[in-house]
């Protein structure tokens, strides 16, 4: 028999989702608190978070015990996943659209099961695009669907680039209250 962790891990591997709770109720507590160290922003670090356990329920099948305790795991992946935050946030400061994930651009799409839920994401997304203002709308358009810079938007509308900024961080505020499950 392994540690308890280990083998939370192993069931997870099986597909168990209550043992994905176990390892989320067990490790969250101490991941939680390192990741906010490394990224100082409750948000991010709860983005962070979040981008951990999706990964290590993804991945539960490649753990390896011989390599290492279940906590050097979690923490190994959730010092990976907030350095690269602090990196993209980094980068962001001048360029607002979030990289192009190349693993995935390429990936086929998933059979039919899941054209019901890209449908229901979808119109989620035109639901919560819809609440924000004109302006925020087209700010958001032209960052993420044009592809453009603050900078490029702000010389493009002829706006301050210290309005263009407000606009984003509120209009994507409201779109993260639109979309968060109350």
């Amino acid at each position: 028999m392994g540690t308890p962790g280990g083998d939370l891990i192993r069931v997870m591997a099986a597909g168990d989702r209550d043992a994905f709770a176990r390892f989320y109720d067990r490790y969250a507590p101490l991941v939680f608190p390192f990741v906010l160290r490394i990224v100082r922003d409750r948000a991010d670090a709860a983005d962070v978070l979040q981008d951990v356990f999706w990964e290590a329920w993804r991945g539960a099948a490649a753990y390896d015990s011989a390599r290492g305790t279940p906590e050097a795991w979690i923490i190994t992946r959730a010092r990976t996943r907030a350095i690269d935050r602090v990196r993209a946030v980094r980068r962001r400061g001048e360029t607002f659209v979030a990289p192009v994930d190349e693993a995935t651009v390429g990936a086929p799409t998933p059979p039919g099961g899941d054209a019901a839920v890209r449908a229901e994401e979808r119109q989620l997304v035109a639901s919560a695009l819809a609440q924000l203002s004109q302006a925020q709308r087209e700010i958001i358009e032209l960052a993420y669907y044009s592809g453009l810079t603050q900078r490029e938007i702000a010389e493009r509308l002829e706006q301050p680039l210290g309005t263009v900024k407000t606009r984003i961080r509120l209009a994507l505020a409201r779109l993260r209250e639109a979309v968060t499950p109350t």
